[in-house]
């Protein structure tokens, strides 16, 4: 890349040299602001204006829009929320100071799909001023410099993140003439639309990769690896026919099940390894070693215990797409309990192999199950009894040992091809900030700018 045929210092100790003839100012010089209304949730309808609040603010783009303000005479309460084309909103709560892992300074700048919306609390809108293009100060909030900046004016008050206005404001930023704002933000326009449209498609990659591999797992732990064996009408519908020399039984029958230990808070934070919701939600295999730690008994021990072999499935959440997650034991975690929000599913050894187990429960099959009967009962508790009916396919020992023999194998490669996939995602990632921040820094002049001159 070529670079400016000057430079000079820009007064930012974070920001260096920068191009002779850019200027330096701070953002309260060069933009207005205005912090989001406190809309109370009970005036939220389904369609009408919309509401912008900090939760949809991500990938530096507005998303999943779903409380809306009805168009009536009133609206004229709400003008001084309502959002024009350039806005730059930011997040201003989080829960963890470093913003780029926080709800706090998540950013996105409003385009035309957004005109006229409302803006929630928790959130600001910096509006620039004749001085500046929008589109050029968009990609300085998104560039590392701002990041960065972000993160070291960030308060941590409550237990939450907060970045004040004012803040953020008092940055000092550097920017070119018109003309050259506008040609570095048609380039970066064009350069992140080629970069996000190749991470679009490994991103539906790596989803064809999940969906291979959740299919080799259904196929194999429901119908066998011998495509020619003679094989028999389950009596379920969503299982249809199983090999004939497999056995079906419903969970009760296979083992027995209990529900985890329920305390206060003062019961949690040290003492012995307690193995909470997310060990389970992550993986279909629990940790050998957990993060979680709760003051237990001896006989707590003993009847909330985690033995090789156990089955916990995740028993409550929000949503019924999370009920009934499965993560398999298959090593005792010595001394453990486990949580409220699980059910421990103790198999009886001669029927199930535990290797076999970590396939067979995560199945996404089960997601049927659980889907059709939970709309029947309830959207957020998975009981005891419930579980108990799932009916479970036992292969013979042998069968179970050669499934979970393959499907190691096979998934591993599978897994092999979505962490490479992923890690060009990343890169790719890396290059599209990296881009961005030397081109806002004017650390080298963009081509139309080359082209321009030339000609």
């Amino acid at each position: 890349m070529q670079r400016y045929d000057n430079y000079k210092d820009s007064g930012i100790e974070w920001l260096g040299d920068i191009p002779q003839e850019w200027e330096v100012n701070k953002l309260k010089y060069l933009t207005t602001y205005f912090k989001g209304f406190a809309f109370k949730s009970s005036s939220f309808k389904e369609t009408g204006i919309p509401i912008i609040k900090a939760s949809n603010l991500k990938g530096h783009s507005v998303v999943d829009i779903k409380n809306y303000i009805a168009i009536d005479d009133q609206q004229e309460a709400f003008e001084n929320v309502r959002l024009k084309l350039g806005d730059i909103l930011i997040s201003t709560v989080g829960s963890k100071p470093e913003v780029i892992n926080s709800a706090v300074g998540q950013l996105a700048s409003v385009d035309e799909s957004f005109i006229d919306a409302y803006l929630n609390q928790n959130t600001v809108c910096i509006r620039p001023t004749h001085s500046i293009k929008y589109n050029f100060l968009k990609y300085v909030f998104i560039s590392r410099y701002m990041r960065s900046n972000f993160d070291a004016k960030a308060l941590w008050i409550a237990n939450q993140a907060y970045l004040e206005v004012e803040r953020i404001r008092d940055n000092s930023i550097a920017f070119p003439d018109m003309d050259k704002q506008i040609a570095i933000a048609n380039y970066l326009d064009r350069k992140t639309a080629e970069i996000d449209k190749l991470i679009k498609q490994k991103q539906q990659l790596i989803t064809l990769y999940q969906e291979e591999k959740a299919a080799l797992i259904n196929q194999a732990v429901t119908k066998g690896l011998n495509s020619n064996v003679k094989m028999k009408d389950s009596g379920i519908e969503w299982l249809g026919e199983i090999p004939d020399s497999w056995k079906i039984k419903r969970l009760r029958y296979a083992g027995n099940c209990k529900n985890g230990v329920s305390a206060g808070a003062e019961f949690f934070g040290s003492g012995h390894p307690f193995v909470n919701y997310t060990d389970v939600y992550k993986s279909n295999i629990l940790p050998h070693k957990v993060a979680g730690l709760a003051l237990s008994t001896e006989s707590d021990r003993k009847l909330y215990s985690i033995e090789y072999g156990d089955v916990l499935f995740t028993r409550t959440s929000e949503t019924v797409e999370e009920i009934g997650l499965a993560s398999t034991c298959l090593k005792t975690i010595k001394d453990s309990i486990f949580a409220g929000f699980l059910i421990r599913f103790r198999p009886s050894p001669e029927l199930l192999n535990p290797e076999f187990s970590k396939y067979y429960f995560s199945c996404s099959l089960h997601r049927r199950f659980f889907v059709k009967e939970m709309n029947l009962v309830t959207r957020a508790s998975l009981s005891q009894e419930l579980l108990k009916r799932m009916p479970v396919v036992i292969p013979t020992s042998l069968e179970q040992r050669e499934i979970s023999d393959f499907l190691d194998k096979s998934t591993l490669e599978i897994e092999f091809k979505i962490t490479k996939t992923k890690r060009i995602i990343e890169l790719q990632q890396e290059y599209r900030t990296a881009l961005i921040s030397e081109a806002v820094a004017g650390n080298f002049k963009v081509p139309e700018l080359v082209e321009k001159e030339l000609n």
